[in-house]
């Protein structure tokens, strides 16, 4: 049975939490906007790095655990480069 995907609309709303769960989980005070951005930008992310080890996130909770994780990273990556700029 080939595993079903998510709508862009469904995205929009699952990488919308991801990112509000990273910007709580990390602190970051970032905005509903950008709480949307880094959910989708860190699921395709996340993804893409499970991938490499052979492991394959799919559906919506999935793609929720995939969001979060990219998007911590990211807000992670992003304090280490405006940490060593300021």
């Amino acid at each position: 049975m080939p595993e079903a995907e998510i709508g862009w609309i469904a995205a929009i709303v699952i990488g919308g939490l991801a990112g509000w769960f990273a910007e709580m989980f990390m602190k970051s005070g970032t905005g509903i906007l950008m709480n949307i951005i880094l959910g989708i930008v860190g699921a395709a992310l996340a993804n893409w790095l499970l991938s490499l080890f052979g492991v394959a996130l799919g559906g919506w909770i999935g793609y929720l655990i995939a969001g979060f994780i990219g998007a911590c990273i990211i807000i992670f990556l992003w304090r280490a480069i405006r940490g060593r700029t300021a």
